[in-house]
């Protein structure tokens, strides 16, 4: 058995993050076009919107949200800040984990101007987009930490890092079929994450569909579990989550810009029973 009883696959994908570059990474995705917030169709904007109205529909609350595998990224819990009293970043990655500390400690060095973001969903909340310092700032408030994660754990996050009834909600945005090497891992991870949350607890999931790799850094490709919306539907069912709601987006043509081969992207509310 290899370390901690992960299976050599598992162990391939961790060997293929060490060269992960989160610079390249927010460039290839979070930028226009990909990130363009004057298009409708544009999926930075359909990803915000998603998580917005999971977050304002009364159903989603509690103390604490908890962010699975952030990567260098924030715009996940923009909304979610609004909703719970703390927030948790985590990763993997000690390099991403670098990136968001140094926002949250407002230092400069970041490689992201996160400010369009804080913008938009100051508009979605139906607020001014000038409101957006108070919105970076209620940000830094509410997330506390930014910790190790390892979805392939049974235990995906350090003893005492969670209370003992575990966190309200989980989000967790293009982690769990980026870091398995297949779908039986892809599940059994989601079924370790669920652990983490609370009975009755909801998980809004955002992933790729149709994908097989993406480019973590210049010549860094890594490979990713290729879902349909099917597989994402029997994965849920089989870990115990109740899906209520699934929502799809289909890239256009010019949002494919040769950085990865992903068709679609799902978004997922679901509850822990």
């Amino acid at each position: 058995m290899e370390e901690n009883g992960k299976d050599s696959g598992v162990v391939a994908m961790a060997a293929c993050y060490q060269g992960f570059d989160p610079a390249a990474y927010l460039q290839y995705n979070y930028t226009p076009p990909r990130a363009d917030f004057e298009r409708t169709d544009s999926i930075v904007p359909w990803k915000l919107a998603c998580l917005h109205r999971a977050f304002t529909e009364g159903d989603v609350s509690g103390e604490l949200l908890v962010d699975i595998g952030s990567g260098p990224t924030l715009y996940q819990v923009l909304s979610g800040c609004e909703v719970f009293k703390k927030v948790l970043l985590t990763d993997f990655l000690e390099v991403n984990r670098q990136e968001l500390r140094r926002w949250l400690q407002d230092e400069g060095g970041c490689n992201m101007d996160w400010t369009p973001y804080l913008q938009h969903v100051c508009k979605l909340e139906g607020r001014r987009p000038s409101e957006w310092t108070e919105k970076a700032a209620k940000l830094r408030q509410v997330i506390t930490d930014v910790l190790p994660v390892d979805i392939h754990l049974p235990q995906p996050m350090a003893s005492g890092a969670l209370p003992s009834a575990g966190a309200d909600c989980l989000v967790s945005c293009f982690c769990l079929e980026a870091a398995s090497p297949d779908l039986a891992a892809f599940t059994k991870a989601l079924g370790h994450i669920k652990r983490l949350l609370r009975p009755g607890g909801h998980l809004l999931l955002i992933g790729a569909l149709g994908e097989s790799y993406y480019f973590g850094g210049p010549g860094v490709k890594i490979p990713v579990v290729p879902l349909n919306e099917e597989q994402v539907c029997a994965s849920l069912k089989e870990t115990g989550f109740t899906l209520i709601r699934l929502e799809v987006y289909t890239l256009p043509q010019d949002m494919r810009v040769g950085v990865d081969d992903v068709t679609g992207v799902f978004f997922v509310k679901a509850k822990k029973e």
